[in-house]
């Protein structure tokens, strides 16, 4: 008796080479963010962060909590990440706890290579510095670079929406697998 064919839903559901190739990045990774809060501002480092990564069907969630925090009550930010076989590219959805940013949709415009991923993000507003609320547009792009098995480290540029023009790095985190 023949088998029954799979569907094509079926068969892009399953995981497929990128998919399967990031699922070796789940597991437990001692994080290390640098922030810089202005172009040519200073760099505040902040250690003691762990990224907890699980794949969820074809989607590789991260959790950033702080390493003492081992009840995952204290959660910093959320992502999740994924190839869509469909589309050819990476989809890519942020969650930042930490400021008022809201849910911080991206996607790369395609494969991308070996070595990592770029990926483009909608444009979102952020509160400003100060006391007050200052209502600025931001653009930014997150590229994911992987050095080898146990090493990664997502680079975001940021770019005011204030015709200036002047791009940053605004956020590093560097990833290193625990043993």
């Amino acid at each position: 008796m023949p088998l029954a064919a799979t569907s094509a839903a079926e068969r892009l559901n399953e995981l497929g080479p990128e998919n399967a190739a990031m699922a070796a990045y789940a597991g437990l990774w001692d994080v290390t963010e640098t922030v810089w809060d202005k172009p040519g501002g200073t760099p505040v480092t902040t250690t003691g962060l762990v990224a907890e990564r699980r794949m969820i069907g074809s989607y590789l969630q991260e959790f950033i909590r702080p390493a003492s925090d081992t009840s995952s009550h204290d959660i910093k930010r959320i992502d999740y990440l994924s190839f869509q076989r469909v589309e050819g590219r990476w989809k890519y959805v942020s969650i930042e706890m930490r400021a008022p940013v809201g849910i911080m949709p991206a996607y790369s415009f395609d494969r991308g290579g070996a070595a990592g991923v770029v990926l483009v993000h909608e444009p979102f507003a952020i509160a400003g510095g100060g006391s007050e609320v200052a209502g600025q547009m931001l653009r930014m792009n997150t590229v994911i670079t992987r050095d080898g098995p146990d090493r990664d480290v997502k680079n975001q540029h940021f770019i005011l929406s204030d015709g200036a023009g002047t791009v940053w790095l605004a956020h590093r985190y560097a990833y290193t697998r625990r043993g």
